[in-house]
């Protein structure tokens, strides 16, 4: 077994914010989502609905977030391995893509729902 250095929650933590932060500023999908989630967690606070439906409403938005992060570390590693035109980087690229995807069709879903129960159907 190889004598690895132990494992740093700061360390670890201060990688995660780098790689946020690095995220942030340079995907530009990425800041359009994160601006529209923190306006509707905001938004949310003075909607006039059970605290349950604005806790779902608002969790619904962190798989947008993850996938668009997932998609930008992807990229990035694609990137990495060939700058080239490939097949498979390119169906890397687009699974990834895919996965944002259905992660805005999830929240869409997940909003669709909650409203119409509110609003429809009680």
């Amino acid at each position: 077994m190889r004598n690895r250095p132990g494992y740093n929650l700061f360390k670890n933590a201060g990688y995660a914010l780098e790689g946020f932060l690095e995220v942030l500023k340079n995907e530009t999908a990425f800041k359009i989502e994160l601006f529209i989630s923190v306006c509707v967690w905001v938004g949310l606070i003075f909607v006039p609905i059970p605290f349950i439906a604005k806790a779902i409403l608002a969790l619904s938005l962190f798989p947008v977030l993850i996938a668009e992060l997932a998609n930008s570390a992807i990229e990035r590693v694609v990137d990495l391995a060939t700058m080239e035109h490939h097949k498979l980087a390119k169906h890397a690229k687009d699974a990834a893509s895919a996965m944002v995807l259905f992660s805005v069709i999830f929240a869409i879903l997940v909003w669709l729902a909650t409203l119409s129960y509110l609003f429809i159907w009680s």
